[in-house]
């Protein structure tokens, strides 16, 4: 289809100093977990993006000195010229489909551990290092700031020898320069400190000596924090923030706007943010300077691009997220296929791979991450050699993902679903507060199914063995998923502990399944994601008064992975829930939960009327194990409970690798390369 005439305003050339950019669609820098380790799986994801259509493709952040060492987490470096030639292969994957390739220069002061270096933390002024205990980080002197300038001159010098066309100046996310511009954090009495002028200069030098290196060849781009996130005492978007742009706002070529303090900030999940949430700091800046102005906002919808635009909120649309869920998003945009459009929904399972120390990931796009590793491209599927008649039997994340994939093979395939509606967990997870954008799994999905023939869905249609046997298929894919225990066991119980048979214990089972509940709610929470926060929440703003007893020390603790651990704490107890942390289950009596403290050993006592149970699950995995004998295979949560986003990769793994050859589908790994042994003299 054509492209609708609305939205040509996105696909019009800008111009970013010395280069230009083929239209407004700006893959801004995000982490991938990969880094100067696994260069391959870096560049071609990157080269895909642009494939996809977006006209700059960015790196991760990008360290110009053993000083910026953020081990155990993966990051790119730029130390020597090895490095350089070792870049060039992501610059050029990202040339090779016409888009300008960026790269981030970054060096995280007091944020870098060094772990692996071993070299002292720097910073402004002499601090705590952020993430390392008992390690401070050392007050740098002005021979230390003039050789800083001197890494930061080299390493851009490095990056136009490696072919990129944007050469990022990082003052956001709390790392080193931005350290010296926030009075919260510089205290020096020297010409870089004290006056808002002496903070600034750093970066104004940064800005000028990267310009003098490579401004005739490569745009020169600042990613700026506009505001810190800690209110008066730090810089705000109406005070330090807008006089930065004020004061500096014509020396870059282009300005990348964030948030600081919390990465959770800027890449706010959308249970605690609106599509375009930042499009307030973006505006400010754009009244203070000339120069094109990127921003993000977990962008997904072209009107809301267009309306950026023509609005004059930016220059480009900016996106990290959107470009990981789909990165063909500028392409279906251009060829009149936005129906088709993978959008993110704001989990931020992508963030917490990263912060695991882990390659990337995403709940939308199964094959974020695998595209060299595995061979596997977001858009395109390879033939089946030979096509089959499968049935999968389950309309969940699992099972759709698979009857998708399966059909864009080649293959016959009947997908049949018990209830009346395709989504399985999706469709009761999205119904949580904040959680509204989580149905975007499903209807992706059941959108794309309704275009292909050789897909056939029924729903209302439980089937058994004898059902199955009669239907004759050439395989069945069991993804019937998986129900939450009422025994208990969880992330630290391990053993079954004692429960009173006339105890009535809930689960979220339950209360998707639309329970009426009374009274006041104990929830106990072995789990540590989103479930049982999610749930507390509904049922405190229901007006139920919520007990949350959990053996972690904090409410929904693997929430740090994915950046809403502060958020949701903050929402929670601004609704009055009240707290039990570290007290692990030993029995359940009537009308009682008996804990354990993990430190004092204190036995406590918990009345509750209504018992909420959060915390593992088990298969429903009865279907599969009555077809004991036939050609089944079982996944996603039915083979093991997990996330959505491992739910889908499940599904897409099981269709990309049936009916092929195990040999050929063993994925690729890429080593370390031996170096010539050092002779130590004694």
């Amino acid at each position: 289809m054509p492209r609708n005439p609305r939205y040509d305003v996105l696909f019009e050339p800008v111009e970013i100093g010395p280069v230009t950019a083929p239209n407004r669609f700006y893959q801004t820098p995000h982490a991938t977990g990969m880094g100067s380790m696994k260069p391959n799986r870096s560049a071609t994801l990157r080269g895909i993006k642009a494939e996809g259509g977006w006209g700059v493709v960015c790196t991760e952040y990008c360290s110009i000195h053993p000083s910026a060492d953020e081990t155990p987490y993966a990051y790119l470096t730029l130390w020597d010229d090895d490095d350089a030639e070792q870049l060039a292969h992501t610059s050029a994957a990202i040339h090779q489909h016409g888009a300008l390739a960026g790269i981030e220069l970054w060096h995280g002061g007091f944020h870098c551990n060094n772990r692996d270096t071993r070299e002292p933390s720097l910073a402004p002024s002499g601090v705590s290092a952020e993430f390392t205990f008992p390690a401070q980080a050392r007050e740098m002197d002005l021979d230390d700031i003039h050789i800083f300038r001197r890494w930061h001159r080299d390493a851009a010098l490095r990056a136009a020898a490696a072919g990129f066309d944007i050469v990022y100046v990082y003052a956001g996310h709390d790392y080193l320069p931005f350290q010296f511009l926030s009075p919260r954090i510089n205290r020096r009495r020297d010409r870089y400190g004290g006056c808002f002028e002496n903070r600034a200069r750093l970066l104004r030098e940064l800005i000028e000596d990267t310009r003098e290196a490579v401004g005739d060849r490569c745009a020169v781009a600042v990613r700026l924090a506009i505001d810190e996130m800690h209110g008066d005492g730090g810089i705000t978007s109406s005070g330090d923030g807008r006089r930065t742009i004020e004061l500096l706002g014509e020396l870059p070529d282009l300005w990348d706007i964030a948030l600081g303090g919390s990465l959770g900030n800027d890449s706010c999940s959308s249970r605690f943010s609106a599509e375009g949430y930042q499009e307030q700091y973006a505006a400010i800046v754009k009244l203070h300077t000339s120069k094109p102005v990127v921003n993000v906002g977990r962008f997904t919808s072209p009107d809301t691009m267009v309306g950026q635009i023509r609005r004059g909120v930016q220059d480009f649309i900016g996106a990290a997220r959107p470009s990981i869920a789909d990165p063909f998003l500028p392409r279906k945009i251009d060829e009149g296929r936005e129906d088709e459009i993978r959008e993110c929904i704001g989990c931020n399972i992508c963030r917490s791979a990263n912060n695991e120390g882990a390659p990337l990931r995403c709940t939308q796009n199964p094959t974020m991450g695998e595209e060299w590793r595995r061979g596997w491209h977001p858009e395109i599927s390879p033939p089946a050699t030979k096509q089959d008649n499968i049935l999968v039997v389950g309309g969940g994340p699992a099972g759709m993902e698979a009857a998708l994939t399966l059909g864009r093979r080649g293959h016959r395939v009947t997908l049949a679903e018990a209830g009346g509606e395709l989504g399985g967990r999706v469709v009761s997870e999205s119904r949580l507060p904040g959680l509204q954008n989580w149905i975007r799994v499903r209807d992706y999905r059941a959108h794309m199914i309704g275009q292909m023939e050789n897909i056939q869905v029924y729903l209302d249609s439980a089937l058994g063995k004898d059902d199955i046997d009669a239907f004759g298929a050439d395989h069945v894919v069991i993804a019937t998923g998986s129900r939450w225990r009422r025994d208990g066991l969880g992330h630290h119980l391990r053993m079954p502990v004692e429960i009173d048979a006339a105890m009535s214990i809930l689960t979220p089972d339950d209360v998707h399944d639309g329970i009426d509940i009374d009274g006041d709610i104990l929830i106990y929470d072995d789990e540590h994601y989103f479930m049982a926060g999610a749930l507390a929440e509904r049922f405190l703003l229901d007006g139920h008064a919520v007990t949350y007893v959990t053996p972690a020390t904090s409410i929904s603790c693997w929430s740090a992975m994915t950046n809403e651990h502060e958020f949701i704490q903050r929402r929670l107890l601004s609704l009055g829930i009240e707290t039990r942390f570290a007290q692990t289950l030993q029995r359940i009596d009537i009308d009682t939960l008996v804990t354990r403290c993990k430190y004092s050993n204190r036995v406590s006592e918990h009345p509750c009327s209504n018992l909420l149970l959060v915390s593992g699950r088990e298969p429903r995995e009865d279907l599969f194990r009555r077809l004991a004998g036939s050609t089944a295979t079982r996944i996603g949560d039915c083979l093991v409970p997990s996330s959505i986003a491992d739910a889908v990769y499940a599904g897409h793994k099981f269709a990309r690798e049936y009916g092929e050859d195990p040999a050929s589908i063993v994925p690729r790994r890429e080593r370390a390369s031996l170096q010539p042994a050092v002779a130590w003299r004694v």
